[in-house]
């Protein structure tokens, strides 16, 4: 079993499931119908992912429960972890008693033994990680030989160009950390990110023996472009600038 650095475990945020915890309710409402979540980065996702029938994943930052339930509904065996009791209260409400729910963060040691899955799914979790290192070791220990990590995160140019560039800050080759106040269900919480350089992540997936086999920027669902016209027009299909997609494959 790969060890675990002792300072790995003084390196998660409580802030940040605090945060969660604070909005549960309402972050799990706007996550059914947001163009951002249902009609983009979900159905990336599970198009990453492919015929899961019967696959052992593990949802990693499983939030309120959506993808773990599309997951399971397409027949894989799914197992979800949070850092937010608040939001896995709302994954049971929606799943039910009988889903494999755990509180975790993954700046902590995963609670599951060597090669316990065939895939992880990271979706638009790593984002809140200064460090990627010991997560992603973690997250290579507990899959199979051959197993997948598929992952999603803010685009880092995006963020670059939204919030770096009106301010001033030229400097994308930086790993910056970024604050903001989101409002949900009418309850306000500070959150903080970690905004890195392309090249900075794709290192840190190889460093952890990963192999990349897709880097993807796709299209949000066709029914994006009529339920949401104020963002799409004729020059840009449904494609916009927001998230960053991989696709990779434990060595």
């Amino acid at each position: 079993m790969t060890p675990v650095p002792e300072e790995r475990a003084r390196s998660a945020d409580p802030t940040r499931a605090s945060g969660y915890d604070s909005f549960a309710q309402g972050y799990s409402a706007e996550n059914e119908t947001s163009l951002f979540n249902a009609y983009y980065e979900r159905p990336a996702m599970l198009e990453l992912a492919g015929d899961v029938t019967g696959r052992r994943i593990l949802d990693a930052g499983c939030g309120s429960g959506p993808l773990f339930a599309a997951l399971r509904d397409r027949g894989a065996l799914v197992t979800g972890i949070d850092a937010s009791a608040g939001m896995l209260e709302q994954t049971r409400l929606r799943l039910g008693t009988d889903a494999d729910l755990r509180v975790a963060d993954l700046a902590d040691p995963l609670p599951f033994p060597d090669n316990a899955f065939d895939d992880v799914v990271a979706s638009l979790v790593l984002h809140y990680l200064r460090d990627w290192e010991p997560t992603l070791a973690q997250l290579r220990r507990v899959l199979v030989p051959g197993g997948r990590l598929l992952v999603s995160v803010e685009h880092p140019f995006a963020n670059f160009l939204g919030q770096y560039l009106a301010e001033n800050q030229t400097n994308y080759f930086q790993t910056r950390n970024r604050t903001e106040e989101w409002t949900m269900g009418g309850q306000t919480a500070q959150l903080s990110f970690w905004d890195r350089p392309l090249h900075a992540m794709t290192d840190a997936f190889a460093a952890a023996g990963f192999r990349i086999d897709v880097i993807s920027e796709p299209p949000a669902l066709p029914a994006a472009r009529d339920l949401f016209p104020d963002i799409f027009d004729e020059s840009t299909g449904t494609r916009f600038l927001c998230f960053l997609f991989f696709a990779l494959h434990a060595d």
